[in-house]
């Protein structure tokens, strides 16, 4: 630890914890931002860098009808500094948010050295400390030790989800006289590699996915779960012989103009860099084995000789129990000088890391301040999230993705509330109009 008192330490240099730095080096406070890597690593990163994307690297849709969407709105607001840094190194994606994820890390790290009131340290943090406000945002592969002091201090058991990455493979390496551009229905920029799938072709697939050997799960693992949004491959594939066919490999809306045809399947491919020299396989986390892994990809049609960069992995991850122990302002109840964010709260996906970062750090500055915290309403996405991972009458908690089912409901007729499309609109402008006349 440093001999300096900082106005705040912040645990994990991750998307959330960078996030909360950021936010509360702008309001003159002093942090010490601690990251284990390189001393000590995951299993799941592949670098030293602060805020490295590990899974996908897509953030999701930018539609304010859409329910990530509308939080990347909602954090434009609140002066959100990674978002902006993830515009800046976007990506072809149609009308996703993808990044070039060495270029984001780059950006970050250099904003952070550039930021005199942050000092950047690598060392492992075992405990929480006791002698100065702390923000925990040690993610969901916080190190045993760490772990271990939050479930004593916390005094409640941890809960353990698996989260498994997909495939990469070389661009130059696919065969585009079967695999194709093209944008679901058209929309945005046709950014997406495709690679069809007739009936055989599928049924070969699934004959290999469903009869591959699985990575042995260690004992400490076993009793962890899938987080439903983030499934194995192998896992959906278990539920039936179609599963795959209405989820990741969806070919509705994905038309080959070469030959006008609306494949059985179809294997979607997004872009992982700028150079536009790595794709990543979309819905494609997977726990297989690496031999049995290249055995599948190859047997993709246009994927038959892809050299593959990055296999898949999986990982156990770890989240607290927050409806017993935080408020919505992510504040802790038995700690007023703690706070938590990111992932190890029970808010999933990227864009949720750095939401609940950025709302974090703003939190802190305000405590110090002696300021009334910031705690949004669930009309917005970023209100109603905060609201369900902090709801005590929970008695099953999971992590969760921003979705609209978290938010509050219209007093709308039963017509509107049917129709998708003008109900999401309603609930955008909402959440917006909130935004627009409260500036917070």
């Amino acid at each position: 630890m440093a001999e300096t008192i900082p106005s705040v330490i912040v645990i994990g240099a991750g998307l959330a914890g960078c996030e909360a730095a950021l936010q509360l080096a702008k309001r003159g406070k002093k942090v010490l931002l601690y990251e284990m890597r390189p001393q000590k690593t995951t299993g799941a990163h592949t670098t030293d860098s602060p805020a490295e994307f590990v899974c996908s690297n897509s953030l999701g849709s930018l539609d304010v009808t859409n329910a990530s969407g509308l939080l990347k709105h909602e954090m434009a607001y609140l002066g959100s500094f990674l978002i902006e840094i993830a515009k800046e190194v976007s990506l072809p994606a149609g009308n996703a948010l993808a990044i070039d994820r060495v270029l984001f890390s780059k950006k970050v790290e250099e904003l952070l050295a550039q930021n005199e009131n942050i000092t950047f340290v690598r060392e492992e943090i075992t405990k929480i400390p006791q002698d100065c406000p702390v923000i925990v945002a040690s993610g969901p592969l916080t190190s045993d030790s760490l772990a271990d002091n939050i479930k004593s201090f916390t005094g409640s058991e941890h809960l353990h989800f698996f989260d498994a990455i997909a495939p990469i493979v070389e661009k130059d390496s696919i065969n585009f006289d079967k695999a194709f551009y093209a944008s679901r229905y058209d929309k945005g920029e046709a950014s997406y590699i495709n690679c069809p799938m007739n009936k055989e072709e599928y049924e070969q697939f699934y004959n290999i996915l469903t009869n591959a050997p699985r990575i042995e799960l260690k004992d400490f693992e076993k009793d962890a779960k899938f987080f439903e949004s983030c499934l194995p491959i192998e896992v959906l594939a278990s539920r039936g012989v179609d599963t795959l066919r209405f989820g990741p490999m969806k070919p509705v809306g994905l038309v080959d103009k070469r030959t006008g045809v609306e494949n059985y399947a179809v294997v979607q491919l997004r872009q992982d860099n700028k150079s536009a020299t790595m794709y990543n396989l979309v819905g494609f986390q997977t726990n297989l084995k690496w031999g049995s892994q290249k055995e599948l990809l190859h047997s993709i049609p246009g994927l038959e000789n892809a050299n593959i960069l990055r296999y898949g992995v999986m990982h156990r991850n770890t989240f607290i129990n927050s409806p017993e122990l935080l408020d919505a302002t992510l504040q802790c109840r038995k700690r007023k000088d703690l706070f938590f964010a990111g992932q190890i709260t029970g808010t999933e996906g990227y864009t949720e890391s750095i939401a609940s970062g950025l709302l974090a750090g703003i939190n802190m500055a305000r405590f110090l301040d002696n300021e009334e915290l910031l705690s949004l309403p669930k009309t917005t996405m970023l209100g109603a999230l905060t609201h369900y991972i902090s709801d005590s009458e929970q008695r099953h908690f999971q992590p969760i993705n921003s979705n609209w089912g978290i938010v509050e409901e219209l007093n709308v007729d039963r017509k509107i509330k049917k129709n998708k499309k003008i109900k999401n609109e309603m609930l955008s402008k909402r959440s917006l109009e909130y935004f627009e006349n409260h500036k917070p």
